[in-house]
């Protein structure tokens, strides 16, 4: 499936199918300094499609954190991990505002999430 794609104040969606949305928070504009940099980022098929997770772990060293994603199988006592990421810690910390202002979103929109915790 062809992503589509379409901007919105500060930030940039594309959309990837019926039920998944992906959500860039663009950085505020900064006075021009002569150089203009546009980035663009593309991604193959495979990596696309994503991987389901229904646990992840997440751990951290002074100059990273690493987040392990991974499914756990009803009834099963260990998870397999399926994708792990490595990032900085001020990567990390937009990641957190990303996911703040996304679960926000969604809650307005859906309703609650019941987290049971």
């Amino acid at each position: 499936m062809k992503p589509s794609k379409f901007s919105g104040k500060n930030r940039e969606y594309t959309k990837w199918g019926k039920n998944f949305k992906e959500v860039r928070i663009l950085p505020k504009a900064k006075p021009d300094t002569g150089r203009s940099v546009q980035l663009q980022v593309e991604t193959d098929d495979d990596i696309a499609q994503g991987v389901y997770a229904n646990m992840a772990v997440v751990s951290h060293a002074e100059t990273e954190f690493v987040y392990d994603f991974g499914f756990l199988f009803p009834g099963q006592p260990k998870a397999g991990i399926g994708a792990r990421v490595i990032s900085s810690p001020v990567q990390s910390k937009r990641l957190c505002a990303a996911l703040r202002e996304n679960i926000k979103n969604y809650e307005a929109r859906f309703g609650p999430i019941k987290s049971g915790f």
